[in-house]
């Protein structure tokens, strides 16, 4: 007869969870939100024998009295009905003193468990022997060695899962005292029985250290590693762009010689395809840019970020804990803001969720790399640094220091009533876990790709309508010249703001992008695609190229450099992402802040392009 069992795995922050749950799991898992809250648990399944498991995946705590919010919300799945069956505990070998106090509060909740002990090969290159049998005997507890890395000993975990479990028997704490003092001397008293030093060695994460955490050399390193990030998203994702350009021509061209002519043609090829096309193109550096960025977590290097940034940030009013989101804002500002969920103080807490969708995020990407590739060169500096990389490196430049700045303001705004601290371990540099870096570079690009794909499914059928007809319904406009792009719905729409944004240095077609963007800033390129590609089967290279040689009516070309340049510091500071401000007001419970948050970003980046485009002009 099957059974089905519910384990929870649980662990501090950095202790190679993660590595267990996708050893176990596989692909078989899932992303889901604690009930009532934006905290994402990851749920997955695997079969041993008759016995199906779900495991669910807590984020990292080093408490069962959790202090931070998403912490609270996520110890709840442990009084959850039916209540978890098993609690499968992760430690790191190598920090064992402090692994184990989370481990001896859950210990108290007569609920069976079972230890791993991950990063064997640290506590060994440490020093550390740790005798399994005496720690079993000791706990009354199943105690697996395992490599999270490689799949070591991840089978015999499987299997042992699917067994009875059984309750610690050890009493950490004395009979009337619970307090941390009590715990931690348990906890000392075990591991002097079940665990010896062999010798101490320096290790190399020490002598890195001194570099990557140095107060002046820290911040130039951290450079240089942005710089090469950037540089490998233009030369590296070049080659798979190319390949995806050229599927997209053949699936134009395949149909627009097999479907029928008419209205729907147009809309398939010239909308559809067009607008999606001019997005997909930039998955490549997207990948790239997820890929790097868990590199640096993976390694540990992202910690000492955090680290060599927190006083810094600590004297602009945010928090040390805000660096981790900000830094996240790279990627996206929606998992960016979720993650604030950790500062315990609410104004810091709330300073940091304003600040952070200034911080360039992948959305901006495409935007950047079009506008980058028609108005910058591809000189190239000792070699191999290209100019098209630092302007990029000095985008996102741009978008720290305005968020830095604007925190600032904030601090005025926003005042501290409560002084806040920011606690960390800095853990030891890592060969990276490339499975599990891939396998996160996938889940995040596939899902760009769907989130995006659906606003921008929408809005390219939209303004494929409304760049097709004009005012007067029984009449249909070619959009392939611009006279006739002019007459129509889109064009009014563009020509109806276009004196609004002319002193910003944008006319009426650039008005149209602005306005579809708001839904999301890479539907920026989408628009673009419709705008200048209906009507022909066109490739990236062949939309730069007719955006170069669109005119204005004086004979100037529309997109100058200090045209494309305002027009960047616009994408760089403007809220152009609706589910952004959703995000905002579930977090905040207000319609105030994110209302506070359209208004300054889209005002600052009105003053930014005005300045810029009169400064190049």
């Amino acid at each position: 007869m099957s059974q089905r069992l519910k384990i929870v795995l649980a662990g501090n922050p950095n202790c190679g969870k993660s590595s267990v749950f996708n050893k176990l799991t596989g692909l078989k898992q899932k992303i889901t939100n604690v009930p009532g809250t934006t905290i994402e648990n990851k749920v997955g399944k695997f079969t041993v024998g008759d016995t199906e498991i779900d495991l669910i995946d807590t984020p990292g705590t080093y408490s069962f009295n959790p202090k931070s919010l998403d912490e609270k919300e996520a110890i709840k799945v442990f009084f959850e009905d039916p209540a978890p069956d098993t609690i499968l505990y992760v430690a790191d070998a190598a920090n064992l003193k402090r692994n184990f106090f989370y481990f001896s509060q859950l210990a108290q909740h007569n609920t069976p468990m079972v230890l791993v002990l991950n990063m064997l090969d640290i506590a060994n290159f440490k020093g550390f022997e740790i005798d399994i049998d005496r720690l079993e005997k000791e706990l009354g507890i199943r105690v697996f060695k395992i490599n999270a890395r490689l799949g070591d000993g991840v089978k015999e975990l499987k299997k042992a899962l699917a067994e009875q479990q059984f309750v610690p028997h050890y009493t950490f704490g004395s009979e009337n005292d619970h307090t941390h003092e009590s715990h931690y001397d348990s906890i000392s008293k075990l591991l002097n029985k079940t665990t010896t030093l062999k010798s101490k060695r320096e290790l190399i994460s020490n002598k890195i250290d001194t570099w990557a955490t140095h107060p002046i050399l820290g911040y130039l390193l951290f450079l240089v590693v942005l710089l090469v990030i950037f540089q490998s998203v233009f030369t590296l994702a070049s080659y798979p762009m190319d390949w995806i350009e050229l599927g997209f021509g053949e699936l134009s061209e395949y149909l627009s010689k097999t479907l029928p002519d008419g209205w729907l043609k147009k809309l398939i090829i010239n909308g559809l395809i067009a607008g999606i096309a001019g997005v997909v193109v930039f998955v490549p550096q997207i990948a790239i840019l997820f890929f790097f960025m868990g590199l640096l977590e993976d390694t540990g290097y992202m910690a000492r970020v955090s680290f060599i940034m927190d006083k810094m940030l600590r004297g602009l009013g945010l928090s040390g804990k805000s660096v981790v989101p900000l830094l996240s804002g790279a990627a996206c500002a929606i998992p960016a803001i979720m993650s604030t969920r950790n500062i315990e103080n609410w104004k810091d807490r709330l300073i940091t969720i304003m600040v952070t969708p200034l911080m360039s995020c992948s959305a901006r990407l495409p935007v950047y790399t079009l506008l980058i590739s028609m108005a910058i060169p591809s000189d190239q500096y000792y070699g191999f640094v290209s100019l098209q990389a630092l302007v990029m490196l000095a985008m996102y430049v741009l978008g720290t220091v305005a968020a830095l700045v604007a925190a600032v303001v904030f601090k005025w705004i926003i005042r501290h009533d409560i002084p806040s601290y920011f606690i960390m371990e800095l853990p030891i540099y890592h060969v990276p876990r490339w499975r599990n870096i891939w396998l996160n570079m996938w889940q995040k690009s596939l899902s760009f790709v769907k989130e995006a794909g659906k606003v921008i499914l929408i809005v390219s059928v939209v303004l494929w309508f409304l760049a097709s007809y004009g005012p007067r319904a029984d009449k249909t406009f070619s959009i392939q010249e611009s006279a006739t792009l002019e007459q129509s719905y889109a064009g009014y729409f563009g020509k109806g703001i276009e004196p609004a944004i002319e002193p910003i240095g944008f006319n009426w077609k650039i008005g149209i992008s602005l306005i579809t963007s708001f839904a999301a800033r890479e539907v920026f390129v989408g628009t673009m695609s419709t705008i200048y590609s209906v009507g022909d089967e066109e490739n990236f290279e062949q939309l730069r190229a007719k955006m170069n040689k669109d005119k204005l009516p004086n004979g100037e070309p529309v997109y100058t450099l200090a045209v494309v340049l305002s027009l960047m510091v616009f994408y760089a500071f403007a809220m152009q992402c609706m589910s952004t401000l959703a995000v905002v007001y579930k977090e905040t419970k207000s319609w105030k802040w994110p209302a506070i948050q359209f208004v300054y970003m889209t005002a600052l980046a009105y003053l930014g392009s005005w300045l810029v485009f009169n400064l190049f002009h």
